[in-house]
């Protein structure tokens, strides 16, 4: 699927001698190769956050910092939900590209007053939002004025003018969700919306649930997985299975999850993005029992099954295969599930990127406390430091594996 490619009308500068050149035309000048730069970026590598830019919590503040801010002769804070202090997280420096190919830098750590940099609009201190989008988005300010020494005779100039341009970012919060960049690939003009009321696009950095306008934010209100890894696209991946990879369940357990006697049970996988059921055919999913679980004389068969909930619909985020066959589980016998997600076909026509790394695709439900590379434990988090984790390396296609124990007598 491909998208409607859209470039700027590129007129480069052609010097002559004897020519007059105007300040309008070194503009021109500049804003010709800050485009192809920007089209360059947009085409050959995409969008998104390329390094930092995290969103993290910060502490309550502490009871007497609240008296001081009260004290008299001091300059008393904006009105807040629920009175004073106000909610406040951390921006981190890095680097990340807007859809437009603009680079956003943040040179050094940030604190973030959310209540403050809430549009005025959505300050509603009676009813205030529970859910709010961080983002950062590109921003330009004139700086070093300096005296002009010549004023044309139209007299389109001023006595002072600005003689710098620094690029620079504004921080975006807003309670309003954002619309998602549907497009299959980068090189297009983004939509309208994603600009979010800014002459630039918004890069989403993160999403706070639960939000006390009073207190500390914690990581467990913070999720970074909304953000765009910087790329041309984004893979779909699978977000979550209904098993946990290499546990040992009971025989009932087991038969539970397979939905040998239950209709409404089956083996459940969640993706990132919809994907076309057309692609799930007979053989995308494998399910291989090999009883005794090891041994030379173990013997293994395939478990016949099926894709339910599928007819009559195009897309969908989560599939359910169920067992079909009446074939039952024994003690020590070893389930293995191969999902051959380079057949199952995304919305934009690409394979789904289903590299079971390390076994870490989390449990469907499951609660996740750790956001951001911090915690300790044994790769607790991907190596683009936001977590939960999923399945992919970056390469797209590929098979995702994954199995699970039936215990014995003695377990």
């Amino acid at each position: 699927m491909t998208e409607n490619f859209t470039a700027p009308d590129l007129r480069r500068l052609r010097y002559f001698h004897g020519q007059l050149l105007g300040a309008r035309d070194l503009r021109r000048e500049q804003d010709y190769f800050r485009e192809k730069l920007k089209l360059r970026m947009r085409c050959l590598a995409g969008y998104g956050v390329a390094h930092g830019l995290l969103i993290l919590g910060d502490e309550p503040p502490h009871p007497q910092a609240t008296e001081e801010q009260a004290a008299p002769g001091q300059p008393q804070p904006e009105t807040t939900p629920h009175g004073n202090p106000r909610a406040r997280m951390r921006l981190t420096a890095g680097l990340g590209v807007d859809a437009h190919g603009n680079e956003i830098v943040v040179p050094a750590d940030r604190e973030i007053d959310l209540w403050r940099e809430l549009p005025p609009e959505e300050r509603h201190a009676e009813h205030p939002p529970r859910t709010i989008w961080i983002g950062v988005e590109y921003a330009e300010e004139a700086v070093e004025p300096t005296r002009t020494v010549f004023t044309s005779a139209c007299g389109d100039s001023s006595d002072c003018e600005y003689g710098w341009t620094r690029e620079t970012y504004r921080v975006r919060v807003t309670g309003l969700r954002p619309e998602p960049d549907r497009r299959c690939d980068s090189c297009g003009e983004p939509d309208d919306h994603s600009a979010a009321g800014g002459a630039n696009p918004v890069l989403w950095l993160a999403r706070i649930d639960d939000l006390d306008w009073r207190g500390g934010i914690g990581p467990e209100e913070i999720h970074m997985c909304i953000r765009r890894l910087f790329g041309r696209r984004v893979p779909t991946v699978i977000t979550g299975i209904s098993w946990r990879h290499g546990h040992t369940y009971s025989v009932t357990e087991a038969q539970e999850i397979l939905g040998t006697f239950d209709h409404d049970g089956g083996l459940r996988v969640r993706f990132s993005d919809e994907i076309r059921t057309s692609s799930l055919r007979d053989g995308v999913i494998d399910i291989q029992v090999i009883e005794g679980g090891s041994g030379r004389n173990a013997t293994s068969w395939w478990m016949g099954g099926r894709f339910e909930d599928c007819e009559d619909i195009e897309f969908t985020r989560e599939i359910r295969y169920r067992q079909r066959t009446r074939e039952t589980l024994q003690e020590y016998d070893r389930v293995l599930i191969t999902i051959r997600t380079a057949f199952v076909l995304d919305r934009c026509c690409r394979p789904v990127d289903g590299t079971h790394v390390g076994g870490k695709v989390p449990l469907i439900g499951e609660h996740h406390h750790h956001q951001h590379g911090h915690g300790q434990g044994d790769c607790r988090v991907p190596p683009s430091g936001i977590g939960p984790w999923t399945s992919g390396s970056g390469a797209g296609g590929d098979v995702f594996e994954s199995w699970f124990f039936v215990a014995g007598s003695e377990s």
